[in-house]
């Protein structure tokens, strides 16, 4: 919660806009703007959304995911395109100079003159960050008409200079717009444009509360010291009578925990930007307060704050928002005085557990609420604990931030420059990051969630080594914006919170696993290290060069990029491909994948699982390998006592493409995802293991409490016989990472072959009597698998009165071990509480299928499309 309610008013000019597309330059601006211009035989279209998504809705494209269409609709991005909205205002409208109509749009993409009545109100630059425009002198009681026209891209950056270096286009550098717009490498081009935000138009008197930020300076047993700080604009001929702002500080009971009145400190002009400020300011201490956690370690509670302006005796403005008390830092130096990069909560040691979050659809502003609340939900489930808004998207919307602070779920926050040299040399581009760098700190400073804000991605990486290897000749051309510009703005308006210049950044080579955070692309891209600033970049296809085994070199102080490929699942990739295209080497699978060299897959495939044969073993391998990859590099690094956190790449995807996402387009998990409830498990059970050398047993704590737990290995064959089982005790409580035993391999597997044996752990006490873990002793395409039999029943279950029934399935095998059991259904968002695991003949396991949205999912439909199997099933 994060808003205002106004004492004068507001006017949602949400909902259906007119749209249309013009060849560029070629109609009249006044004439589109008119108010009296007809504009009935104009399609209608949704505000926030886009062009592209309005179009296909009107069926005028046909969807851009479905096979090749993204390539049909470029044309959308060299058009000229109008929106226009009518509205009926009914409020009186006086002559004083006190009175003050701005309209709002949260989000302009990219290019906009906006026009109210037929007057050009203002243009704007730059789709990262919200638009605000004084219509007091062109407002008028009844009706009015906003226009907004949206030029394409090409003649604001057709003449403009060219860089050395901008991934994926040149085209970039002089856009402020999502990078991701114009293709990545998990992703479409696809250059949108519309209104993205929301529009409202706001009524003001004499003054207007701006921004209130309220941030936790230190926290103790007993009380919490937090700091209030107000910015409000104030009017030409306000009243001479005095302002007040009264604040209010309410629990989730609704209990008052603090009130005051406070004095503006002065009112003067404290803004550059011609605008007349008065600040308030305030220290208070809070007893006993309940402080937001991430969900991992305890509850994010959230207070209220209302604030309410007051001139005299008349309140003229209300701001409403919700305060998480929490202090976080970030150690970049140990108790032995080493290199670290550790947060802290609350002065507790965070391990952080995440991925990386891109735009959930390329059409950014048709994005449905539901999507994000689902995604980050999945995100705390699997045990996640941050989330980083990768530089190439956008500073995300507000409902994000909601929902981060909402389900306890930490943000890294990049600001939005990716893999470019920007023109930092150049007065305006400068004056619109500057303006777009202050509007986001503003807007985002106040949440929970938020942890740390970082400059850019990769670049500072990239550079030294694109110019080590002479593809770039140039200065570091953007250095200013990451290391002057962002750093001086925080310390002004958020200066409390870690600010980290790039990512990864430190060291002699910007990705030294020794200092700062750190990028593992030798998995998957087969970057050599180690590396020294200004060495030549050598890259090693190879199976060795690309292997997950590559992970275990990787000492890494803190992993926020990592990660590998696999196949979406079959729903997804069958609903946008064509018929008789998905096969395994179609071109329409080759279209799905968007990396520079489809070589690595393959590689990483021959590696661990063998070359796939047909598109269910792609499916298969691919999901297998990237799995059990992602496993044996995260157990690696939390095992690593110095190791304060791991991102990997990525989440989810913007469309249904092939990619390092563990969740497809469609809100389906991929097998990565299951593991990762095991492997992010904040009191994870894991095997250390490699062919022929002990089997060790690790427990990893990261809990605020300490924990003695006991374990249990048991090593069994395919054929459902226990070989041995082994237990551990770590006889005190621990927290962190702990070796609690061995056991040599010869040993544990007594005689058996250790490709036809698998491992499973458990706790025995001290850890959750549900979590359970199964490795096996070889890569999969050495073990020695026999063909399984699976048989499956499903019931309905009704949870409580008022919960909608779940569908549980119970699934056996036989025979032998079923490697990989796998639910699937044809139908998007649906929730398995598990997937992807491995049975042992005999074992039953119970799933619970629900939707993720809460909707019942009917036992019919799941009786009639369920399939269920294996990598070894018949």
């Amino acid at each position: 919660m994060n808003h205002r309610n106004h004492h004068a008013s507001t006017t949602d000019l949400n909902g259906s806009w007119r749209i249309k597309d013009f060849t560029p330059g070629e109609p009249s601006s006044q004439e589109q703007a008119a108010p009296g211009l007809d504009d009935r035989y104009w399609m209608s279209g949704q505000v926030p959304g886009d062009v592209h998504h309005t179009l296909t809705e009107r069926r005028v494209i046909d969807p851009p995911y479905f096979g090749h269409n993204d390539l049909k609709s470029r044309w959308v991005e060299e058009r000229e395109w109008w929106y226009r909205k009518g509205f009926e205002y009914q409020e009186e409208l006086v002559s004083e100079k006190t009175e003050r109509s701005e309209l709002i749009f949260d989000g302009l993409d990219t290019f906009a003159t906006v026009f109210v009545n037929g007057h050009e109100i203002g243009r704007t630059a730059n789709m990262l960050m919200s638009h605000t425009f004084d219509v007091t002198r062109v407002l008028r009681k009844g009706w009015n008409m906003i226009a907004v026209r949206l030029d394409p891209l090409q003649p604001h950056h057709r003449d403009k200079e060219r860089f050395d270096w901008s991934s994926y286009t040149k085209e970039r550098p002089w856009l402020r717009k999502a990078a991701m717009n114009f293709g990545w490498d998990w992703g479409p081009r696809l250059v949108t444009v519309g209104i993205w935000g929301g529009v409202r138009l706001n009524r003001y008197t004499q003054a207007e509360i701006e921004n209130v930020f309220v941030e936790t300076l230190a926290i103790d047993e007993k009380q919490a010291e937090l700091q209030l700080s107000a910015e409000i604009k104030t009017y030409r001929g306000i009243s001479e009578l005095p302002l007040a702002l009264q604040v209010k500080l309410e629990d989730a009971e609704g209990n008052s925990v603090y009130e005051d009145t406070i004095q503006p400190l002065q009112q003067a002009n404290l803004n550059i930007r011609n605008r007349r400020q008065t600040g308030f300011h305030t220290l208070f201490a809070l007893k006993n307060p309940k402080l937001w956690w991430t969900h991992d370690l305890g509850d994010p509670y959230r207070y209220t704050l209302t604030a309410k302006l007051y001139i005299g005796e008349e309140q003229i403005d209300t701001w409403t928002q919700s305060v998480g008390v929490r202090t976080i830092q970030l150690h970049t130096e140990d108790e032995q005085g080493r290199a670290a990069f550790r947060f802290f909560l609350n002065g507790h040691p965070m391990y952080i557990r995440g991925a990386n979050w891109i735009p959930a659809d390329n059409m950014i502003g048709a994005i449905p609420d539901s999507r994000y609340e689902e995604l980050i939900e999945l995100s705390a489930e699997s045990g996640m604990n941050m989330l980083r808004v990768w530089a190439g998207g956008i500073y995300e919307k507000e409902v994000f931030y909601e929902q981060c602070d909402a389900q306890g779920m930490l943000v890294w926050q990049d600001f939005a420059f990716a893999n470019a040299l920007f023109p930092d040399f150049n007065i305006d581009f400068m004056n619109n990051v500057r303006a777009e760098v202050e509007s986001n700190i503003r807007r985002l400073r106040g949440r929970a969630s938020l942890a740390i804000w970082c400059g850019n991605n990769e670049i500072d990486w990239l550079y030294d080594m694109k110019s080590a290897s002479g593809d770039i000749r140039s200065d570091f051309y953007g250095e200013l914006i990451y290391h002057e510009l962002i750093p001086e703005a925080l310390e002004v308006l958020d200066p409390n919170r870690p600010y980290w210049p790039s990512s990864p950044f430190g060291g002699s080579d910007a990705n030294d696993p020794e200092v700062g955070d750190r990028h593992n692309w030798q998995v998957w891209h087969g970057s050599v290290y180690p590396r020294r600033s200004g060495e030549v970049p050598i890259l090693d296809y190879s199976i060795e060069g690309v292997t997950f085994k590559n992970y275990k070199k990787d000492m890494a102080l803190f992993s926020s990029e990592f990660g590998m490929h696999a196949s979406a699942n079959r729903y997804t990739l069958e609903k946008n491909m064509p018929l008789g295209e998905w096969f395994w080497g179609s071109e329409e699978m080759a279209y799905r994948n968007k990396d520079t060299n489809h070589r690595k897959g393959i590689l990483l495939m021959e590696g661990y699982t063998g070359l796939p044969h047909d598109m269910q073993q792609y499916m298969n391998f691919s999901m297998l390998t990237q799995a059990e990859g992602l496993r044996y590099g995260v157990e690696h690094y939390r095992r690593n006592p110095r190791n304060g956190g791991s991102l990997i790449w990525q989440l989810n995807d913007s469309w249904p493409g092939t990619s390092w996402a563990i969740i497809d387009y469609e809100l389906l998990p991929k097998a990565a995802y299951y593991y990762a409830k095991k492997f992010y498990h904040p009191l994870l059970l894991s095997l250390e293991h490699e062919p022929g050398e002990p089997l060790k047993v690790w427990a990893v704590n990261d809990g605020r409490e300490e924990v003695q737990v006991k374990a249990i290995l048991e090593v069994w064959n395919f054929d459902g016989e226990k070989v041995s089982e082994y237990e551990f005790d770590s006889e005190q409580g621990i927290r962190g990472s702990v070796q609690l035993g061995e056991v040599d391999e010869a040993q544990a597997l007594k005689g058996e072959d250790a490709p036809s044996v698998c491992v499973r752990l458990r706790w025995i006490s001290g850890g959750d009597p549900q979590f359970e873990q199964t490795y096996m002793l070889r890569d999969h395409r050495d073990l020695q698998l026999k063909p399984t039999e699976l048989t499956w029943e499903a019931q309905i279950q009704q949870p409580s009165e008022s919960a909608t029934p779940l569908c549980e399935v119970i699934v056996e095998a036989s025979s032998s071990l079923a490697r990989m059991v796998k639910l699937d259904l044809p139908l998007g968002r649906v929730r398995f509480s598990d997937n992807y695991f491995d049975l042992l003949p005999g074992e039953r396991k119970k799933i619970q299928l629900s939707m993720l949205d809460g909707s019942e999912l009917p036992l019919a439909f799941v009786m009639e499309h369920l399939q269920v199997s294996a990598m070894n099933s018949y």
